[in-house]
């Protein structure tokens, strides 16, 4: 690889002062793209690769701006609301551009990964006196495993404390490359079930459980992280199968319960994104909660 090339990806945000994407104060990086598609996903935006336009009406000032720029017409007045034909939408962003009011926005853009270590060593001060640091996110950050090595390549050489929160669905190569650059995995296990998984999410689970498996034998330190969506993935048979999983990773450090939440619901309409699926589901009760934490109790967490 020639080091003096700049390495580029595609991320769609970059979060600061995170809390929850690891230990400590860190700074969440959201990698575009994810080879699962999980019916549930709370960041529906991030799963194709390819940008995508926000528009929130709520905030449109009615400029015009966006109508005399777009070149294929896809801002329209319907019944005295703007809306978006998303069919002639290519999502090149030239109305976002100038739109001061922050209702129209392209998510989705390419950055080198030297860019991406200026916002992130803004904070480096909040690291060194929390024990957090650089979280890798997406989306799938191991769908961009030039771009994904790399960052974390120079955020160890910056000697920062690093996470990959990560689907598991990669080449256990690509994990390999990084596995000595990563103090934390935070590894999601979404259902031990692997019909039921390949249906939620699009792909089977057997190529995410051999890789945690691999993982958890070549010592890496491990979060796992369990989504709970009523009546989705909340099954007797998942359960019983999370603890016959759990026998096998006597070294995980701790396990953290996801409560399903209705924010991937709001954004899809704002992305003009269609569900694959209907989630009529509820966020889960805390006898829920309560009964699965019960039950990986025993992982309290290093």
């Amino acid at each position: 690889m020639d080091s003096n090339r700049s390495i580029q990806g595609k991320i769609f945000d970059i979060q600061r002062f995170s809390i929850n994407d690891g230990p400590g104060i860190r700074t969440t990086v959201f990698f575009k793209g994810c080879p699962l598609n999980c019916v549930w996903c709370h960041n529906p935006e991030s799963i194709s690769s390819t940008s995508v336009l926000s528009f929130l009406p709520d905030k449109c000032i009615g400029c015009g701006y966006c109508f005399k720029v777009c070149p294929h017409g896809a801002h329209l007045m319907i019944d005295g609301k703007h809306v978006i034909d998303r069919k002639k939408c290519d999502a090149c962003g030239l109305c976002a551009k100038e739109c001061y009011s922050g209702a129209l926005e392209l998510v989705g853009k390419i950055v080198t990964v030297e860019e991406v270590m200026a916002t992130v060593m803004v904070d480096i001060s909040f690291y060194q006196n929390s024990g957090g640091g650089l979280t890798v996110s997406g989306g799938e950050p191991l769908a961009q495993p030039e771009f994904c090595h790399v960052l974390l390549q120079k955020a160890k050489a910056e000697g920062l404390h690093c996470c990959c929160d990560t689907c598991g669905h990669a080449k256990w190569e690509t994990f390999k490359k990084i596995l000595n650059l990563v103090d934390l995995f935070l590894f999601d296990v979404k259902d031990t079930n692997p019909e039921r998984h390949k249906i939620n999410t699009g792909v089977d689970n057997k190529l995410i459980q051999a890789n945690l498996q691999k993982l958890h034998d070549a010592g890496a330190n491990i979060w796992i992280r369990i989504p709970l969506i009523p009546g989705w993935n909340d099954f007797e048979d998942n359960l019983a199968g999370l603890v016959e999983m759990f026998k096998k990773l006597p070294n995980i450090k701790a396990v953290e319960i996801m409560p399903y939440h209705k924010l991937g619901i709001s954004k899809l309409e704002r992305f003009g994104l269609k569900p694959r699926m209907i989630i009529n589901s509820e966020p889960p009760s805390k006898k829920s909660i309560d009964r699965l934490a019960k039950l990986f109790s025993f992982y309290s967490g290093s």
